[in-house]
C-alpha cells in the first residue's frame, strides 16, 4: 500500500519495541562478504533496504536465509564482482559493498549508488580514501569499476567525518596488508556496531566510536553470531511523535545511551524522560515548548535523520524555533507538506528555517518525498485534527518495518501497510 490514512488528535499510550538498526544492519551484511563462512545476524529489520541488500548478496553467490530471529548468511561461495544495477541505484547504503568487495575479490563493478534525494552526496571521498590503499578506479558506460592488485594499509586523514567513507575504509582495511589508521573518522554508534561484528569475526580494530580508528589487516576472519542494535532513529521518530501528539509511551529497547543530543532537545521541549537498559519512557508535555535552536551535526550531535521529526514537534511549540541543517542542503523537503497542514515556517537562507509554533495542525493530503520526511509526516498526522492521507509511503518502507503497526500499538488510528 502506497498511502497511509491517519485519524489524528489522539494522544499516544502504551509501549512499542524498537526494531533493529537500518544503518547498522546494512554495513554488517556487507561485511559478511569478508568472512567466507556462515554468520547469523540477529535483529535485522525487515525493511526494503535490507531486502535489497539481501538480493545483492544472493546475486554475488551468497546463500542468504531469513529466519525468525535474523538472517543466516553463508558467503563461502562468492562468485561474481558485478552488482545488480537496480538494487544499487535504489539504495545509497549499497556503497558500503565497495569496500567489502574490494576486500574480498580485489575488484568490483557497480552502478553509482542511489537512494533518497536529500541533497548532493558525492562519493569522491570514498574513492580518494580507498585510493590511498592502492585501489584504482575507472568508469565505462556509466559503471564504476575498482581494482586493487595489492590492498595496503595506510594513514587516511578524512577532511570531514563521513560515515560511509569510514565504513568503506574499515571494510577494506581488515583485509589489507599492514595497519590502517583513520583520522577524523565518523563516531556514530553504527560504526561501533560494524567494528563489533568484525571483531567478533576475528578482526583487530581499536578506537571505534572515536575520531581515530586503527585496523590491523590480514587477520583470519570466521563466522559468528551477532545482534544488530536497536534503531536510534526509529526510537527518535516515535519519541518526537509522542511530544507532538501528546501522551505517555515506553520505547522498548531504545538505545538511550546513543541518543544524548536527541534526549536533550526532547527535554527542552518539555518531555519528561526516563532512560534505562530496557528502553526510554516518554511523557509528553501539555504542549511542546519551543527550543531556541536545533542544529544538526555529526554524532554525537543532533542527527540529521531526526531533523524532520523534531520539526513537527517544533511546529506545535509555544514560541519560535530556529532549525539549522548543516549536513544535507535539501533536507527541508517536508516543509511544503507541513505548510499544507497549517505549519508556519519561513526559510531564512539555505539550511536555516524559522518555525513559529501554532496551536494545532489540520489534517491534509500530503506526499512523502524521502524516508525521514515521510515518517515525520505520519507523526504530524497523528497530532493534527481530522484525517490525513500520506502518499509516497514506499520511501517510509525503506527504513521502518511497519510504522502503521507500531503507532496502532500506541493507540493511534492508522490505516496502511
Amino acid at each position: 500500500m502506497d498511502s497511509i490514512c491517519v485519524q489524528g488528535g489522539i494522544a499516544l499510550q502504551g509501549e512499542v519495541p524498537i526494531q533493529g538498526s537500518k544503518n547498522a544492519a546494512l554495513p554488517i551484511l556487507a561485511a559478511t562478504l569478508l568472512v567466507g563462512e556462515r554468520s547469523f545476524i540477529r535483529n535485522c529489520p525487515r525493511i526494503a533496504d535490507v531486502y535489497a541488500m539481501v538480493s545483492l548478496l544472493k546475486a554475488m553467490g551468497c546463500q542468504v536465509n531469513w529466519q525468525e530471529q535474523g538472517i543466516l548468511v553463508d558467503s563461502s561461495r562468492v562468485q561474481g564482482h558485478e552488482m545488480q544495477s537496480e538494487a544499487v541505484k535504489g539504495m545509497r547504503s549499497s556503497l558500503c559493498l565497495l569496500g567489502a568487495m574490494i576486500g574480498r575479490c580485489n575488484e568490483v563493478v557497480m552502478e553509482h549508488p542511489g537512494g533518497c534525494v536529500i541533497g548532493q552526496r558525492p562519493i569522491d571521498l570514498h574513492l580518494w580514501a580507498l585510493g590511498q590503499m592502492g585501489v584504482a578506479f575507472g568508469e565505462t558506460q556509466g559503471l564504476l569499476s575498482a581494482t586493487a592488485d595489492r590492498l595496503c594499509g595506510a594513514r587516511i586523514c578524512l577532511p570531514k567525518p563521513s560515515v560511509g567513507a569510514t565504513e568503506n575504509i574499515i571494510l577494506a582495511a581488515v583485509m589489507a596488508e599492514g595497519d590502517t589508521l583513520i583520522e577524523g573518522a565518523a563516531r556514530e554508534p553504527e560504526i561501533v556496531a560494524l567494528c563489533g561484528y568484525l571483531c567478533a569475526c576475528g578482526a583487530w580494530i581499536q578506537g571505534a566510536g572515536t575520531a581515530c580508528i586503527r585496523i590491523r589487516g590480514g587477520q583470519r576472519l570466521y563466522g559468528t553470531d551477532y545482534t544488530v542494535p536497536a534503531d536510534r532513529i526509529v526510537a527518535g521518530t516515535y519519541l518526537f511523535a509522542c511530544i507532538a501528539a501528546g501522551g505517555n509511551i515506553f520505547l522498548e529497547h531504545a538505545p538511550g545511551e546513543d541518543m544524548g543530543a536527541v534526549l536533550t532537545v526532547a527535554g527542552r521541549m518539555g518531555a519528561r524522560l526516563c532512560t534505562s537498559r530496557e528502553g526510554i519512557y516518554v511523557q509528553a508535555p501539555p504542549r511542546p515548548l519551543s527550543t531556541d535552536r536545533i542544529i544538526t551535526a555529526p554524532y554525537p550531535g543532533f542527527p540529521t535523520d531526526l531533523q524532520s521529526s523534531a520539526l513537527v514537534a517544533a511546529a506545535l511549540g509555544e514560541g519560535v524555533t530556529l532549525v539549522e541543517e548543516t549536513i544535507f542542503e535539501n533536507r527541508f523537503r517536508v516543509v511544503e507538506e507541513l505548510r499544507k497542514m497549517g505549519g508556519r515556517m519561513e526559510m531564512l537562507d539555505t539550511g536555516k528555517l524559522l518555525v513559529r509554533g501554532v496551536d494545532t495542525l489540520q489534517g491534509a493530503l500530503v506526499e512523502a518525498k524521502e524516508l525521514r520526511g515521510g515518517a515525520a509526516l505520519v507523526a504530524a498526522a497523528l497530532a493534527a485534527k481530522g484525517e490525513s492521507v500520506i502518499r509516497g509511503c514506499l520511501y517510509i518502507n525503506r527504513g521502518y518495518e511497519n510504522i502503521c503497526r507500531d503507532f496502532r500499538e500506541l493507540g493511534a488510528r492508522v490505516i496502511g501497510a
